[in-house]
């Protein structure tokens, strides 16, 4: 008999089918990966899995153990829902370099004890903890976690919940190069503990301890089959009536020349007696390309608040920006209207009811959503970089709908509208699949090459850099590991 059976199910949403007529049955000792490209269907289907979608037509049934005394089926997916001591939503995103307001959310510690329901399963706090990598993380407040820590955290705090069947949604994004060489013993020791592994992914990097492939497309199911027999699909690149609307936009471009884009001298940052960043000297000058590496954790995220203009300790330090030193009296507000920024940390902050539109005409503004009547003029420039980025089909539908690959194009476009000096991409691929980085690759080399851009690009996957990255700075624990021209 088959744990999970699904059966002819459609699922519609804003008249829009999403899943057509689809059927899977996944039978106990099964490890399935749910493969293909982004927009195929894959997160959709797990959260019908999960329950929390309900199809129009067709049945999804379960046959969980009667003994079983923890979730049935439990959905861990790349967006946190964490709380404040007050046990409201409010975080916001500059939250984390505040440490006032940073103390106001739990620690590590605090909240894997407070997910605790049912002590009577395989999993507790400690257990989970030393298979995730975090006890070094115990005192470390939730908001403060980089955003592979986030979904190490993430994947603890469910096994707690002692599920029968487990759901992940493409687990591997943001993971860095350790962990993700650990997953697949991290995967079996939970399979060990009388778990079902269902996850969603490209296809490109799958876990050994997988053993089936459904493979989606369009919202069908097109294919199941054992693992040994699966070979991921290559896809098409960027069309060059794309890439032309695109150069015709960029021509519009008119940046400015500085002799440090940014400038760091002896910079430290600490929060209370943790050392975060220590003795960090980098110059960025007009035109330079960089690469950033470094572990989960590594700092970053924190590096980065500093250049953006988020994190307040920078006034502390010895610090230069377009020319001008930060406490000089230039507002925060000048600083990011020089800066496009895309993060992933970033887009769990903005309101759920905003359009892919909405969000790339936020850019003018700097604000993480459109909080003023749209304006017509800067609204057709929005639908120009959706159309040149090839997913204006999106323009009217919520950022939270659509998939994540469009996610990560409408938020390259919000951060490209206003024409910056500095390009910042914090690991812009995050939800991607590898032909999709290939791709987004090449078009971020077209757009800094044809509009002169400075570029700051973050990732985990050093093998598919851009090939216009002409400089690498590697983080290791707070200090400069290495800075090495390419």
């Amino acid at each position: 008999m088959a744990l999970i059976n699904v059966k002819n199910i459609t699922l519609r949403m804003q008249q829009h089918t999403l899943l057509h007529n689809l059927s899977l049955k996944v039978k106990r000792g099964e490890q399935w990966l749910i493969a293909g490209s982004s927009g195929s269907g894959k997160t959709i289907l797990l959260n019908v899995l999960a329950g929390l979608l309900k199809p129009v037509s067709g049945t999804v049934t379960t046959n969980i153990d009667a003994n079983h005394a923890g979730k049935q089926v439990l959905l861990v997916t790349a967006k946190h829902h964490f709380k404040d001591t007050t046990n409201t939503s409010n975080l916001y995103y500059q939250q984390r370099y505040n440490s006032q307001d940073a103390d106001q959310t739990l620690t590590v510690l605090q909240y894997l004890q407070s997910m605790v329901l049912n002590t009577s399963g395989p999993w507790n706090v400690e257990r989970v903890m030393d298979l995730l990598l975090l006890d070094k993380l115990s005192d470390k407040s939730l908001i403060k976690l980089s955003n592979g820590e986030t979904k190490r955290l993430r994947l603890a705090s469910a096994l707690l919940a002692h599920p029968f069947i487990l759901l992940l949604d493409d687990p591997l994004a943001g993971l860095d190069y350790e962990t993700q060489q650990r997953f697949s013993a991290l995967l079996q020791e939970i399979i060990a503990s009388g778990i079902t592994i269902v996850m969603a992914g490209s296809g490109f990097e799958i876990p050994s301890v997988i053993t089936h492939v459904a493979v989606m497309e369009h919202g069908n199911i097109i294919q199941t089959l054992p693992v040994n027999e699966f070979t991921p699909t290559q896809q098409n690149d960027a069309s060059e009536a794309s890439l032309m609307f695109l150069s015709d936009l960029l021509s519009q471009y008119k940046t400015s020349s500085y002799n440090k884009v940014v400038g760091m001298e002896n910079v430290n940052i600490k929060y209370g007696d943790v050392e975060v960043l220590s003795d960090i000297n980098w110059l960025v000058k007009t035109g330079d390309r960089w690469a950033l590496f470094g572990h989960n954790g590594a700092g970053k995220s924190t590096l980065l608040s500093l250049v953006n203009g988020d994190n307040p300790q920078a006034y502390a330090n010895h610090i230069v920006l377009f020319d001008r030193k930060r406490g000089s009296g230039e507002s925060i507000w000048e600083i990011k209207k020089k800066i496009g920024f895309l993060s992933p940390e970033f887009y769990q902050y903005f309101p759920t009811d905003q359009t892919a539109l909405q969000v790339v005409e936020s850019g003018y503004y700097d604000t993480q959503g459109l909080f003023r009547p749209s304006h017509p003029a800067k609204a057709a420039k929005a639908l120009d970089w959706l159309k040149a980025l090839q997913i204006e089909q999106y323009a009217r539908h919520r950022l939270k709908n659509i998939p994540a690959s469009a996610q990560r194009l409408c938020l390259l476009a919000r951060a490209l509208i206003k024409s910056p000096d500095l390009l910042i991409l914090d690991e812009p691929c995050q939800g991607l699949d590898k032909q999709q980085r290939v791709q987004f690759n090449k078009l971020i080399d077209a757009i800094v090459e044809q509009a002169q851009l400075t570029l700051i690009y973050v990732t985990h996957y050093i093998h598919e850099l851009p090939d216009s990255i002409n400089k690498v700075i590697t983080l290791k624990n707070g200090h400069i590991h290495s800075i090495e021209e390419k």
